[in-house]
This record gives structure tokens, sequence and C-alpha cells, in this order.
């Protein structure tokens, strides 16, 4: 086939796709150039709020400042759960997240953040707020029924059992405490035991004094047994 001398060898197809595949390129190189999409930013905002560590420090704090609003016009009983225990019913959950004072609740908040953050890790966020209120509830509710058993009536709020619930559940459901104890096979009672003496400890290490220790130790026993057979893995 003759060529034109002096001329552009390429065939009229070849031409035509040079210029379009050097437009490609150019576009790829600035697409790569530009800065990432806001919603990028949206999606690690959305992220944080939608964190359920976050979300119940939130709580804690909300309900917190509201509870000693109360307590300035008599109203102090709307947030402890005390006997009756149903008197006002909301009680049960409020007390799980109100607090006595900015030192409660930092120390709480302090814990919450730290041993809730590694569980969350592994559940979803309704797992994680369903662990935490029914642990708190729960270690209210021992507190002042067993304390009504011993002495005169006395009311408790706090998220003391709940994060104390947290902790324990921590201790049980890492990776080397589950090896040890699977190695170890220890028989119903005495592994009943050795919870209630790790509990009894953690108990003792982090509480104040004059703090509700039947609480502690109620939310300590429940998140050593819920993370031993890992009750919020998904």
């Amino acid at each position: 086939m003759p060529r034109a001398e002096g001329g552009d060898t390429r065939s009229p197809a070849v031409r035509r796709v040079l210029p379009r595949s050097a437009r490609t390129e150019a576009e790829a190189v600035s697409a790569h150039s530009r800065p990432p999409a806001d919603r990028n930013d949206g999606s690690l905002f959305a992220a944080v709020v939608r964190n359920p560590v976050v979300e119940t420090l939130v709580a804690m704090v909300v309900v917190s400042l509201l509870t000693w609003g109360a307590s300035l016009v008599g109203l102090l009983g709307l947030f402890v759960l005390a006997p009756p225990v149903l008197s006002p019913p909301w009680t049960l959950v409020t007390s799980v997240y109100a607090h006595s004072g900015p030192t409660h609740l930092l120390s709480n908040a302090i814990i919450v953040a730290l041993a809730g953050t590694l569980v969350a890790t592994s559940t979803t966020r309704l797992r994680f707020h369903a662990f935490f209120v029914t642990t708190g509830v729960l270690a209210g509710l021992a507190h002042v029924w067993l304390g009504s058993l011993v002495g005169p009536p006395t009311g408790v709020l706090g998220a003391s059992g709940a994060a104390f619930a947290l902790v324990g559940y921590v201790v049980t459901a890492n990776p080397v405490s589950s090896t040890v104890l699977d190695r170890l096979r220890l028989p119903p009672r005495l592994f009943v035991v050795l919870v209630a003496v790790v509990a009894a400890g953690l108990t003792l290490l982090f509480s104040a004094p004059g703090s509700a220790l039947v609480a502690h130790l109620t939310g300590a026993l429940l998140g050593l047994l819920a993370g031993r057979v890992r009750l919020l893995r998904v």
C-alpha cells in the first residue's frame, strides 16, 4: 500500500484514538489530585455520632445535668432509684445515667469510654445499649434490695454498675482470658468461685469509699459471666 511521503503513516482510526486516550489520562490525573469529597467528612462525623459509647456518654451528661437542676427544686427523686423501685417506674433507667455531681460523672465516664470502646468494637449499637441499660438496672436493683435487708432503705444513681459490667466483660471476653479458661476446664462450681473472687477484686480496686459496693459487685459479676460466653459478639 502506498504511503504519503513526509506524512503521518498512522491510520485515521489510530489518530482518532490518541487524543481520546490522552484526555482520559488527564482526567484520571485530575481526579486523583482532587481533595476527598465532602461526603467522606460527613461519613466520619456520622460514624462518631452513631458510636454507642459516644451516645452513652452524651446521655450521661444530659441526664446528669437534668438531675442537678431537679435537685435544686427538690425533685431529685425523679431520677434516683429508691424503694419502692417502681415509683416512679422510669427511675429504673434514669438512675443508670444520672450522677450526683461532676466528679461522680467524670469517674464513670472515663471507665465507660475506655472499657466501652473495647466492647463496642465487637458488637452492635443495639446490643451495646441493651447490655449497658440491663446491667445498670440490675445492679441498681441489687443495691436497693440487698441494702434494705441489712439497713435502712437507700437510693442509688450512677452508671457505676454498668461501667463495672463493661470492665468485667473485657476481662473475660479477651482472647487471652478465653484461652486460659478453656485450657483450665474448671468445674462449674470452681468457675463461679473464681468469678466471684475476680468481681470482688475489681470492686475493691476501683470503688471509692462510700460508693455503692453492691451495685459495683453485681455489675462486675454480670460482666464477667457475659464476657465468658461472649454474649455481645456478632
